[in-house]
């Protein structure tokens, strides 16, 4: 099996590998190892979409990473008794740029001395006419333990949250199905769109919107058989 290694750690890993008939290919890997928190997951992710992940905790402060030992997950990974556990992820889009999340997109204001302007459309609807405040997030089940739940103080299991994030209006977060489409424009900017933790973004202005909706293809995630998962 071809293994790519992302993240911390790589050569006590790489040294692990074929004993057990793994063999590193970081071109064109069958799976993808990735090594260190939950940011690195994301990385993972954003360079290998569509590839299965195996997460595996370099870090004390990861909550989606597997902290068994390397060796453990390595041996069940070369037998095959993983389980593939798929997550939604979702597609920011605006003007013909997209940015893909397994977390959350995030909209907010660009200067941070001045809030943000922007109308909200849920499915083709007015969900408000103008909002005022830092931006908001949109984010995946797998997500909702990130910013959401920093906005939020809550979780979700399906669907798509959505967060306002420091508004002065009169609105909740939602928690929408997974097949709503979200539409936000800007009405006085400048504002930012970022996905996860990339270093790209989009930049909008007065007038410019973004759409976000859930992506065709989910991340795959290899984790361990229920009976053996930490709990």
């Amino acid at each position: 099996m071809r293994v790519a290694l992302v993240g911390q750690d790589l050569a006590e890993v790489e040294e692990l590998l074929p004993a057990r008939g793994l063999e590193r290919d970081d071109i064109s890997p069958e799976v993808v190892v990735s090594i260190g928190g939950d940011g690195t997951l994301l990385w993972a992710e954003r360079d290998y979409p569509g590839v299965p992940k195996l997460p595996m905790r370099a870090s004390e402060t990861s909550r989606k990473t597997h902290n068994h030992r390397f060796e453990e997950l390595l041996d069940k990974l070369a037998a095959d008794t993983l389980v593939e556990i798929p997550q939604m992820k979702l597609v920011a889009e605006s003007g013909g740029r997209k940015l893909y999340a397994l977390n959350d997109i995030i909209f907010h204001n660009a200067a941070v001395t001045s809030a943000v302007r922007y109308r909200v459309e849920i499915n083709g609807r007015l969900y408000s006419d103008e909002i005022i405040g830092d931006g908001l997030i949109v984010a995946t089940p797998f997500g909702s333990t990130a910013y959401y739940r920093s906005i939020t103080h809550s979780l979700f299991e399906v669907g798509i949250g959505l967060a306002f994030n420091n508004t002065i209006e009169p609105v909740d977060h939602l928690v929408l199905r997974d097949c709503a489409v979200i539409r936000v424009t800007v009405l006085r900017g400048p504002a930012l769109v970022a996905a996860d933790n990339d270093p790209e973004t989009i930049s909008l202005s007065e007038g410019e919107s973004f759409t976000v909706r859930k992506a065709r293809e989910p991340a795959r995630i290899l984790s361990l058989p229920e009976a053996e998962a930490i709990t």
